[in-house]
């Protein structure tokens, strides 16, 4: 008797091979999962993401340093902290860590895979979306703490957080996957710098030429800080002219990364 008909004799039947790919969401959730670990266990990543936000919340609400106009600092300064984060993490951070898997080869590896670009995309946004929830909460803590009062739509502020998330992430992607690595650590550290001076997360956009306003309001940064700005300080309801700048930076990064990504 083979083994076969001895695996049927006894009703336990027999082990056979099944290739052929996983379903695409078990793909694309196995892949974030990993993404996720990866970035919560990287130190500098944590530097970039968490450390760095809090202290620029915690520095500027205690010490008067700029001019925020009336109220209370920690009210006009952690909407624009929260928007930096979003851009530390799906931006900075994301462009950083995947520059380096292209040139050690990890992209590589995953080109190979039944896993498509897109997928890699969702997952690798999937990750950054785990790690903004702990940023957002982390922050808000603090900000509670120094005596931060926000109000408004919280519909409106996650649609600016999803939006401003895809915007960045979208734009991570694109500089990760067209630039060398090292090209791309340079790059990001820079946009990063410049961003948070001219983006109104800490200075306000009223304080720049009347000229230089028109320009830094179009950036996703300014998008993002001023919306959430304006529905967490002023209440707003819907920020439609910001939420229509991040739109388009987001189909822009999103669909420019989509075409040019290159896996070596």
């Amino acid at each position: 008797m083979t083994a076969t008909e001895a695996g049927t004799a006894t009703g336990t039947g027999a082990f056979a091979p099944r290739p052929g790919a996983a379903p695409l969401p078990r793909m694309i959730r196995a892949q974030a999962a990993l993404e996720t670990r990866m970035l919560l266990r990287n130190g500098e990543q944590l530097l970039l993401t968490v450390i760095i936000p809090t202290l620029l919340l915690v520095l500027f609400s205690a010490v008067d340093i700029v001019d925020t106009g009336a109220g209370r600092a920690v009210d006009f300064l952690a909407p624009g902290i929260l928007a930096l984060a979003v851009m530390s993490t799906a931006f900075t951070g994301q462009a950083i860590a995947t520059g380096f898997e292209r040139r050690y080869g990890v992209l590589k590896r995953l080109a190979v895979s039944p896993l498509p670009r897109w997928g890699l995309m969702t997952a690798k946004t999937c990750a950054v979306l785990v790690t903004e929830v702990l940023q957002i909460v982390l922050l808000t803590a603090v900000a509670l703490a120094l005596g931060w009062s926000p109000h408004g739509n919280p519909l409106a502020v996650l649609l600016l957080l999803l939006l401003g998330t895809a915007a960045f992430s979208g734009l991570g992607l694109l500089m990760a996957g067209t630039l060398k690595a090292e090209a791309t650590l340079a790059a990001a550290n820079l946009v990063f710098l410049l961003l948070l001076v001219g983006g109104g997360v800490i200075v306000p956009l009223s304080k720049f030429p009347e000229a230089a306003q028109a320009v830094l309001h179009l950036l996703p940064i300014s998008a993002l800080s001023d919306g959430l700005r304006e529905v967490l300080r002023h209440g707003a309801a819907v920020p439609w002219s910001d939420l229509g700048i991040l739109a388009g930076w987001a189909v822009l990064g999103l669909g420019a990364a989509a075409k040019f990504f290159r896996w070596e």
